[in-house]
Parts: structure tokens; sequence; C-alpha cells
């Protein structure tokens, strides 16, 4: 089922205090004195899945500070999600952050935004096709280049052989990280499907996977969730592989202290919530368009066990 959530920001008249926003990271906690927005995002997000609570966090924290109206919505399956930006082109909504994991279902409802004169940002996944699609900007990670890097980390790590497990299957972006990696790996990169919203079901797979190669010695996650899942598959397996992944969460960081994790590739969600917000505003407000053509970046940034002092306090609070 499609999941919708509606966060409401400062008052309508605008520069106004926001009391709520006091210690969530970010703004001066005033709202903005322009007129009042209505800014809608549509993600793939399945059920679960803490990356897009950080996303959300960084969104609503740029619609308060923008005296916007924020609308959230998501369904992991693309038929759903493209229902969903229809939606809110009905509803006549002054901008859309959109997510591309599946992007040609996305094609024609982003047409008709544009023929509503309905300005949208992408986020996340599919850089490739923003412009085409009609997008502002996007903004995020270049997907390739952040698996270039794990490939490389893996290989200064001495690791043979690495799984790269993909926990939804069809999505352009993860299949893009894996391939990344196989780019830059000196080693051998095998790719493993898993459903990312059945954890039981993935930890099953992981682990069966490890018992069945015993020479794998690097489990590659492409989703902070899916990284709890790995390390426990592992000790089921007695293996003595190294999980590493992509993304930060709270859980993430935990195990990066405590050695269960060995490095993490970080794309900063709240930044892409944020700025995703923002740029819409900037637009309606200003006729600002960020990035000059190319995507706005927001990682890859690779991070360890040396990291966790730093990263504790914000992963705390849901901004990292």
């Amino acid at each position: 089922m499609a999941v919708i959530a509606l966060v409401s920001g400062c008052s309508s008249s605008g520069g106004k205090a926001d009391e709520a926003n006091s210690g969530d990271g970010g703004g001066s906690g005033r709202a903005v004195n322009t007129p009042r927005l209505k800014i809608a995002m549509v993600t793939h997000s399945g059920e679960g899945d803490t990356f897009w609570d950080i996303v959300q966090s960084g969104a609503e924290q740029a619609a308060r500070k923008d005296n916007a109206e924020f609308l959230y919505a998501n369904d992991k399956e693309a038929k759903g999600q493209a229902e969903l930006v229809q939606s809110f082109v009905d509803k006549k909504v002054d901008g859309i952050v959109v997510t591309l994991a599946k992007p040609e279902a996305m094609k024609d409802v982003l047409g008709k935004a544009a023929a509503a004169g309905i300005p949208v940002v992408t986020i996340n996944s599919g850089a490739e096709f923003s412009e085409k699609f009609g997008a502002l900007s996007h903004i995020g990670q270049d997907e390739l280049v952040a698996g270039e890097a794990v490939g490389k980390e893996l290989s200064r790590r001495g690791k043979k052989k690495a799984l790269c497990v993909i926990h939804e299957q069809g999505n352009v972006s993860l299949e893009q990280r894996c391939a990344g990696v196989k780019r830059t790996f000196d080693g051998s990169v095998e790719n493993l499907n898993v459903e990312g919203t059945n954890a039981p079901g993935a930890q099953s797979s992981v682990s069966a996977k490890l018992q069945a190669s015993t020479d794998i010695d690097a489990v590659v996650t492409l989703g902070a969730p899916i990284a709890a899942v790995s390390v426990k598959a592992k000790l089921d397996a007695g293996s003595k592989a190294e999980v590493d992944t992509f993304d930060l969460n709270a859980e993430v960081v935990k195990r990066l202290k405590a050695n269960e994790v060995g490095f993490a590739v970080d794309q900063q969600p709240y930044l892409q919530g944020y700025l995703a917000v923002d740029e819409l505003w900037l637009y309606k407000t200003n006729g600002n368009v960020l990035g000059g053509g190319k995507p706005v970046l927001t990682g890859p940034a690779i991070v360890t066990e040396k990291d966790v002092p730093e990263l504790e306090k914000y992963t705390a609070r849901g901004t990292r």
C-alpha cells in the first residue's frame, strides 16, 4: 500500500519563529516571508527503509525554513509511484521532488507535470534521465562513481571475492553501484538479488550464499538496513567475510564502532531532501536553478570507525 504523510510547516503568514526547529540541525529557526508553497515528494521507498526517514528529515527542515507545506508519499512499485505523482499533479502542488529508480515508468507522468507548469527536481536515482524528463536538476551521488570508490577500497583492503547484494531488483541505481564495484575491484564480484522488504528472507539468502561460497571475503550491501541483515547472515554462516555497505544510519554507525561493518559510503540523504525542497522554493521565488545542467553531487564519502565520534551525534538525531 502507498503511504502518504503530511507535514505542516510554519504559519502561512511567514516570518514567524519556528519553535519546533531548535536543535534538529540546520536553519535559523525562522520561516521566510514569502508566499506559502505546497511541495510534494514521491519516492520508491519500501517498508522499513530508514534511508528515506533521513531524506524526509532534510526536506521537512527546508520546508519549515521556506514556509512550505511538505507532503510525502512512497510506493516501491513503479506503477504506484507514478500514480502518486499524478495525484500531486491533480492537486496542483507548487513543486514535486521525485526519485527515478525505475525511470521509464515515470516518464509520462513527469511530462504531465511539465505540461501543468509544475517544476520537478529529481533526487537519489536516475540522474541520467533527469534532464530528459524535464526536471530542473538532479541531486544525489553518481552511483557508478560511488561503486568505483567501493571497488578501490576493497582492493586496498586486500579482498579477493565480493558478494554485491541487490535488495531491489530492477532499480537502476543499485545495478550501477555493483557495476562500479566490478569496474575497479581487483578481485571478482558476484551479484545476489534479495527482497529488501523481507529481512528474514534476505538474511537466509545471504547466509546460504556464504555457506556455499566460503571464499567470499567481502559482502557489499547497497543500503543500511541490509547491512544489519548481512551481519546476522555472516554469523549464521560462520563466515569471516567483511560486511561493507552503502549509506549510513544510527545502526550502521553502531556496527562500525563495534567493527561489525568495515566501512560505509555516505551519500548524505539529509542533504538530498533539504536541497531539493530548497531548490523548488528558490525557483518559485527567485527563478534559481542549481547545477548548471549537471547533477548536484552529495557523495560518495567513505567512512570508517575513525569517523564514528563525529557521526554519532548526527545519526542520533536522524540527520545523517
